[in-house]
């Protein structure tokens, strides 16, 4: 199987347009673990139920809530390219859960 690639400019993750056409000014795109379930940002606090705590070391990647596919953020910081990590669910099950609770909360 071939890799995919978003595109992706000057090494910026807020940059990535997703395989499936999804940015972060159209539909939006959710920093995520690496399991891609959507992580709370607030740092110092509960987490909210179904999100994942951000992780102590910092390796994020980006989910398209679109698609499902994920991106790893150290590959895209580190080499400008923004190959897909792996797809996860978005339809139903934990990751679905998160991103319903993720766009609920007013950040």
């Amino acid at each position: 199987m071939d890799s995919e690639f978003a595109e992706v400019i000057d090494h910026d993750v807020t940059t990535i347009t997703c395989v499936c056409g999804n940015t972060v000014s159209n539909e939006g795109l959710i920093q995520a673990n690496s399991e891609g379930i959507p992580v709370y940002i607030g740092r110092n606090s509960n987490v909210p139920g179904g999100l994942a705590a951000w992780p102590d070391d910092e390796d994020l990647y980006t989910l398209c809530p679109s698609c499902g596919r994920v991106y790893r953020d150290t590959v895209i910081e580190e080499t400008g390219t923004a190959p897909v990590a792996f797809r996860v669910d978005v339809a139903s099950g934990p990751v679905a859960e998160a991103i319903r609770v993720h766009w609920s909360l007013d950040l």
